[in-house]
């Protein structure tokens, strides 16, 4: 069964985007077979014009990744755990 996906839209300089990382990685289970485990990727939007008119503003911004979803937008600037937990419950 596939797992839950985060995309995690930062930069490099921020420190709002790394307490978001931090916080997030305090959810995850302790191994990939756990029920709680789920995969993050971190993005910089500095790296692509599109993003940065998207997302400068916003970040860190969380998108929540399932199978056969449309992304979800779950947090910017500060983790929102219950959404997040609310996402991983499916």
């Amino acid at each position: 069964m596939p797992k839950p996906h985060f995309i995690l839209y930062g930069r490099s300089y921020c420190h709002l985007c790394d307490d978001m990382l931090q916080a997030l990685l305090a959810l995850r289970g302790p191994d990939e077979h756990s029920v709680d485990w789920f995969t993050v990727d971190v993005i910089d939007v500095d790296g692509d014009t599109e993003l940065v008119a998207r997302y400068d503003e916003l970040v860190p911004v969380l998108v929540g990744c399932a199978d056969d979803q449309p992304q979800l937008q779950l947090c910017h600037y500060f983790l929102d755990v219950e959404q997040v937990r609310g996402f991983l419950a499916g």
